[in-house]
């Protein structure tokens, strides 16, 4: 395996920045882009690799644009375009690339396995794309690593998220997996993340805003932020225009039960939170908290189709938020930090943890249930600062 798979195997959700003057679905993103500075940018804000369009007809891109690239950034870029011969791999190769996207939508098995070899032999990575679960089949048949797996129908152009993420769980823990297309907000990139992506792949977003890199710094900075308690649909609104990127729905018995998961936005998640057992409701996940003696446990787990993909570490060692903190720090894997946290004192715990989310509820309150907007937009400018 080369150092395009290498990349995104590191630890946390990894990005694979894309440079993209146009798209088939979109039209025109951003027609005089410079891949050699967007490609450099893109290295200081975070990503793991860069992806460089060089088909001209339908992109506008072209090798020139990987030459380009490839002089400004020492990362691994992926080639990208509609390649089936030899001479593609070659040319990819002679250009800078570490990697090439085969389309098995394209490709017969045989071609994409001569193809496959080949790259090898140049040290080039196949980057094996798949978007319905007979192609997912293919690829790993073909012992395809890393995998990407598209939300976009390339025919139809539509997006297909639910799909995408069936297909993501699907994969074996041992190949590279990565979710394309159509991710344009933190919790997209956690909720591919949690359906067990390595990596995620994004183009359109990033090359629609002002700011290419910035957004991609935004996309995969961590912690996330839940706003947990919410009972009304204003304050939802409240805390998806404040940038929060989980809503939490209470429904076990509490003054902060609400009376449903109520509709959130695309850029957030929901959570339905439960003590003992969890109800089918259609959140995003669910938040089980175990019953211990009658009474709430002080943990609790973070499931996604009942499997835990997080850990919820809560409530205050004996109401000093430092000994919670330093505990919290101990624990292994995704960590949700919730417990006493308010606009005050979010960013010390978040430095003094690393969590992967932070969590507030009765801080941000002006009554039992009601959030108060002031706090929220507080917690959400203290939490990124």
């Amino acid at each position: 395996m080369g150092r395009f798979r290498d990349a995104l195997a590191a630890p946390g959700l990894s990005a694979i920045a894309e440079v993209k003057r146009r798209s088939p679905s979109a039209g025109d993103l951003r027609p005089g882009a410079d891949p050699a500075a967007i490609a450099a940018a893109y290295e200081r804000a975070g990503a793991a690799a860069v992806s460089i369009l060089v088909d001209e007809a339908r992109f506008g891109g072209s090798w020139d644009h990987l030459r380009a690239a490839r002089a400004t950034t020492t990362l691994p870029l992926l080639a990208k375009g509609f390649f089936a011969s030899e001479d593609d791999l070659r040319t990819a190769r002679e250009a800078g690339a570490d990697a090439v996207l085969l389309l098995l939508r394209d490709l017969d098995d045989a071609t994409a396995a001569r193809l496959m070899a080949l790259g090898a032999e140049l040290g080039l990575d196949a980057f094996v794309e798949a978007h319905d679960a007979g192609e997912l089949a293919r690829a790993l048949a073909l012992g395809a690593d890393p995998i990407g797996i598209n939300a976009r129908d390339l025919s139809t152009f539509e997006i297909d998220r639910a799909r995408q993420l069936e297909l993501v769980a699907q994969a074996p823990e041992d190949r590279i997996v990565v979710a394309e297309s159509g991710i344009s907000s933190r919790a997209q990139g956690a909720a591919a993340e949690l359906a067990r992506a390595d990596a995620i792949l994004v183009g359109s977003a990033l090359m629609r805003a002002p700011d290419p890199a910035a957004k991609l710094a935004e996309l995969i900075s961590r912690p996330l932020v839940k706003i947990c308690g919410l009972t009304r649909e204003e304050d939802v609104a409240c805390a998806a225009e404040a940038g929060a990127d989980l809503a939490g729905f209470i429904l076990a018995e509490t003054p902060r039960r609400a009376p449903a998961v109520l509709p959130v936005p695309e850029t957030m998640l929901s959570v339905a939170v439960f003590v003992g057992e969890a109800e089918e409701t259609g959140a995003d996940l669910v938040q089980l908290y175990p019953k211990v003696d009658g009474h709430r446990a002080r943990d609790a787990a973070l499931l996604r189709e009942g499997e835990e993909v997080a850990r919820v570490v809560d409530l205050p060692w004996l109401g000093e938020d430092e000994e919670h903190w330093e505990k919290a720090a101990e624990a292994t894997g995704r960590v949700v930090l919730a417990g006493g946290l308010g606009p005050e004192n979010v960013l010390a715990a978040i430095e003094a943890v690393r969590p992967w989310c932070v969590d507030a509820a009765r801080s941000l309150e002006a009554a039992p249930g009601i959030k108060d907007h002031d706090k929220v937009r507080a917690f959400l400018e203290a939490a990124r600062s």
